[in-house]
Formats: C-alpha cells, structure tokens, sequence
C-alpha cells in the first residue's frame, strides 16, 4: 500500500509540475509567486531575470479570462471539462470569466484504433464478435472526454458506440484530488474572491464523475425518450444496454442532419419554423411538465429528421426539477408580475442558500423592488422568463448567494434554445408559442382541482398527526419518567468565545505573575533593610521590580495596540 501510495504522490507531483510549468507560460507566473509555488517554475537566474518574449506579448495583449482559458485548453480534458461547466456557472465565478470559458473548444485528435479496441476487448472479454458484427476504425468525432465510432450488431442495427479515452479516468481522479487540494489551498488564502473554490470544485466533481460514467448518460437518455415516445416532433435515440458498460456507451445511429451544419438559407421558412418550434416545445415540455430535461441543447447535439422531426442526443449533461422547486419558480414569476415583496423573498429562501436575515433588509428589498419594475408591466404572454431568472441570479450573486446547479442548467438550457431560435427563425414568438404550456401549469397549480388536491393532502397529513399523537404522548412520558430527554443545542459563534476564555485565563495567568513579582520583590527588600547589611537580597528584589515594571507596561501596550483583524 506505501508504494501504491508513493507512486500516486509521485504521479501528483509531475501534473503539479505540468500545472504551474502551463500557469506561468501564460502569464500567470505573478499569481504562482504570490502563492509561493513558484519554485516550480523557474529555471536558472538568467532565465528568471530575462522572462520569455511570448510570455510578455501574451501577458500584455491577452485578459485574463481568455489566458487562462488557453491554460485549460493545454491541460487537457478535466481542466476543459471544468472550464465548460464554470461557464454555465456565473454565480461561483465573475461573469466576464464564464463568458470566456464558453469559447471552449471540446474537439481532440483521435486515439488510435488499437487503443479503442483494446478498451473494447477489456469491456466486452470473449463476447465482442457476439454483440458487434462490424466496427469502423475511423472515429466520427473526437471529443475530450470521449470518442464515436460507428458499427453494427450482429442482429443487423446501425449504431454508434461512445468510448471513454483510455486513461481518461484515471488522469480525471488525479486531476481532481490536485484541484480540491488547491481549491482548500486558494480559499484559506484569499478572502474577498466572492465566491467559494472549494464550492466550485464540489460542484465540478459531481459534474465530471457524472461524464466519465457513461451509464449515467444511458440512464439519462433513456428516461427522456420513454417521456417524448409518444410525441411526433420529437425523439432521443435508443440505448442498447447489453452493449454497453460504465466505459462504452452504445446507442442507435440517428440519419439526420446536424442543425450545427445547416444555415437558415438551406431550409424552408416552414421547415425553420417547425425546428424551432419543436425545440422549443422539447425544452420547455422537460423543464415545466417533468421536470428533467437536457441542460445542453445546442445545434451540435440535435438532428434534422425527415418530417421536421427533432432528435435530441448527448444527454451526459442534465438538469432536474422536482415538483416543488417547479412550485417555488411558478410563484416566482407570480411574484415578479405582481410585485408581490414577501412572496418573492419566501421564494428566494426556499430556493437558495441564503441567510433569511438578509431578506429582512433595507438594501435587498429595495434590490427586489428595483428587478421587478421592469417586469411588472408585462403580461404572461410576453414575459421573457429566460431575461427574468438570469437577472433574478445576477441580483442574487451580489449578495454572494450560490444558487442551485439545476437552475441555473435551466437558464443555460433556456438561453440555448433562444440561441437556436434567434439563429433560424428570428421573427418567431417564442414566448407567445410555449405561453399556452405555461397557463396549462400555473392553472393546474392555482385551480380548483389543484386546491382540492392539496386541501386532501393537508386532511391526511392532520389525520396521520391525530393517528400518531397518543404514541408520540407515551413516549414522552416515558423518557420524562426515567430521565431520558436529551437536549441539542447549536452554540453560534462558539470558536470566537473559546478565543475570549483564552485570552482572558492568559492575561489572568500574566497578572498574577505581575503581582507575583511586586509582592516578592517587596518582600526581599523589606527583608534586607531589615537585616541592616545590604546584599544579594535587595539586588533581587529590584530585579523582581524591574522586570514586574517590564511586564506591567507589555500588558498595558498589549491593549492599547490596535487589533489586526482577520
């Protein structure tokens, strides 16, 4: 276990290396030195006193955000990955930063065949030639986590297989223990970022984890083509789950043509019309009807089917809503169209992190006040609900609240079919489309039927209350009988008074032995006028005095000196 140890720590320590050697390349070699870490980086004294010419030219022209975007791209896959999922997370990083990070570009060269096939024999040991009949060695696309190829079963189906890039998993792992360190690292150094790296390393590790599990991905597809089975416009592909494990992914071969490479003047103005109009219905039917939907719907990852038909693929990121967060975002904009304060700040409680003190004050009201004025006078019909959350988020990162990942997937997710609308069809109605949607679910939630439903609920949840009340009495009895209670309190600010009892049992301890050395000194003095011959007594009575007189005034200064503030 200690070599396996010593590897892994010898394995961390070159990517480290990798890490800061790339950092400062791209001009970050001020940042390393604050830090400390740029020992790392440096090479001989002339090649400190001389720093490259590149470097110079990078770190002048270039910002920052599109420098360290530069980084990720040359670190590989888990710091692209990163930088793709910080983009749809303006509330843990500055906006101008998660703007950048959209330029990401998620295109590889390819592994060579050998490679996938090896992966391939690994997953599938002794039954490859039972499940596939053929495998093309050229890859249809190469991407950072993973790379498609396409082949047949042995039953005749045209499909794609998805295959994780060898070493990918095991790269991401070490990759992910270096960022949570150095995320714990940055913010015990830093104090006014705004926002929480290790926060953001949390949500990056749920993210990725999810991405090199390609079972998730399966899941996830074939629960939103079980929703949309029915539907005419729209369809996700098929899964073949005995061809697929936590590394390959196999699914049906979808022939269409990619949105991404079509333009507007290659298609029908009835043809655009119903592209966005299915996409649109597509999204807001998984955010508003069942609550799960595509977090990156992008004309990269839809097809055009013949009829106009949609087919949604690439279903590795997604977003869930339950029934009550639905709920919360439908009083939302009830709140916003109504100017409705209180409710508005129950909302933000219920769906955030924030401190509901912070609702009770002056400054948010009136930031509340402000952000639904310009909503107020619009109807449902043409409320830009996209325009709406993103702003209701923006007004919540100033006060540095971290919002839920699924919603904001959900404005992503929004913003993106906007873009596909605005790209092939300009002139369409978006709102006006999916309006008759939104009033089917704010009436089923404030109509007749919904309030009797929930009036029911609230009966049998009181009449389970009166059901289980005699025994929840007995219980108490009982503990009360034999002394049983059992008391949890949450002590605030617990730390800052452990630090005041230590610091008064210190200036206690420090003025007894003040008083310690007056006493004794006195005493010792007293003690050698007393004998009429002067000698080692007095001396070290004045000693006690001068060094009593020592302490006395560092005790005094130990108040009078400002306090430095953490």
């Amino acid at each position: 276990m200690k070599v396996l140890q010593l590897r892994q720590t010898l394995r961390s320590t070159r990517r480290l290396a990798e890490i800061l050697k790339v950092l400062s390349t791209f001009g970050f070699r001020e940042v390393l030195v604050d830090l400390g870490l740029s020992a790392g980086t440096k090479g001989n004294r002339q090649d400190e006193e001389k720093p490259d010419l590149a470097e110079q030219a990078t770190t002048a022209i270039l910002s920052r955000p599109v420098r360290l975007r530069l980084v990720l791209e040359q670190l590989g896959p888990t710091f692209i990955k990163l930088g793709q999922i910080l983009s749809t997370r303006p509330d843990l990083i500055p906006p101008d930063w998660a703007e950048e990070f959209k330029q990401l570009q998620d295109n590889c060269r390819q592994v060579s065949f050998d490679e996938i096939q090896k992966v391939l024999d690994d997953e599938f040991p002794g039954r490859l030639t039972l499940l596939f009949s053929s495998i093309e060695p050229e890859a249809l696309a190469a991407a950072s986590m993973a790379q498609v190829h396409r082949a047949r079963l042995t039953d005749g189906s045209e499909v794609v297989i998805k295959v994780l890039r060898p070493g990918n998993r095991q790269l991401i792992e070490e990759d992910m223990a270096l960022l949570e360190g150095m995320a714990q690292f940055v913010e015990e150094y830093f104090s006014d970022l705004g926002y929480s790296p290790v926060a953001v390393a949390k949500e990056f590790s749920r993210e990725i984890f999810k991405e090199v599990n390609l079972i998730h991905e399966g899941q996830s597809t074939e629960r939103l083509r079980r929703y949309f089975q029915d539907d005419p416009n729209i369809c996700f592909p098929k899964v073949y789950w005995e061809a697929s494990t936590r590394n390959i992914l196999t699914l049906e071969e979808i022939h269409g043509r990619l949105l991404s490479t079509l333009t507007p003047a290659q298609l029908s103005a009835d043809t655009r019309r119903a592209i966005v109009a299915n996409s649109t219905d597509a999204i807001f039917k998984q955010c508003l009807r069942f609550g799960f939907f595509h977090a990156d719907p992008h004309p990269g990852n839809i097809f055009l089917l013949p009829g106009d038909k949609l087919c949604f693929i690439d279903c590795g990121m997604t977003g869930q809503l339950d029934r009550k967060t639905t709920d919360h975002l439908i009083d939302l904009v009830a709140g916003v169209t109504t100017g409705n304060i209180e409710k508005l700040c129950r909302v933000t409680i219920d769906l955030t992190d924030i401190d509901p003190a912070l609702t009770e004050g002056r400054e948010f009201r009136s930031d509340l006040q402000l952000f639904t004025t310009h909503f107020q006078e619009s109807d449902l019909q043409h409320l830009d609900i996209t325009k709406l959350l993103s702003d209701f988020f923006d007004m919540l990162q100033h006060y540095h609240v971290h919002c839920p990942s699924d919603l904001l997937f959900l404005v992503k997710a929004l913003t993106t079919i906007e873009g596909v609308a605005e790209q092939f069809d300009p002139q369409f109605d978006v709102l006006a489309h999916v309006e008759p949607q939104i009033r089917e679910i704010v009436t089923k939630r404030y109509g007749f039927a919904a309030m009797r439903q929930r009036i029911e609920k609230s009966i049998g949840n009181y009449l389970t209350l009166l059901e289980n009340l005699p025994l929840d009495i007995q219980r108490f009895l009982d503990q009360f009988r034999y002394n049983q209670f059992t008391l949890n309190l949450e002590m605030k600010r617990l730390d800052h008074l452990a630090e005041k009892m230590d610091s008064s049992s210190r200036l206690m301890g420090i003025s007894m032995i003040i008083s310690a050395l007056i006493v004794g000194s006195a005493i010792l003095i007293l003690a050698d006028r007393i004998s009429g011959a002067p000698g080692i007594l007095g001396t070290l009575g004045v000693i006690g005095l001068i060094m009593a007189g020592i302490y006395s005034a560092g005790f005094v200064a130990a108040f009078l000196w400002p306090k430095k503030r953490k």
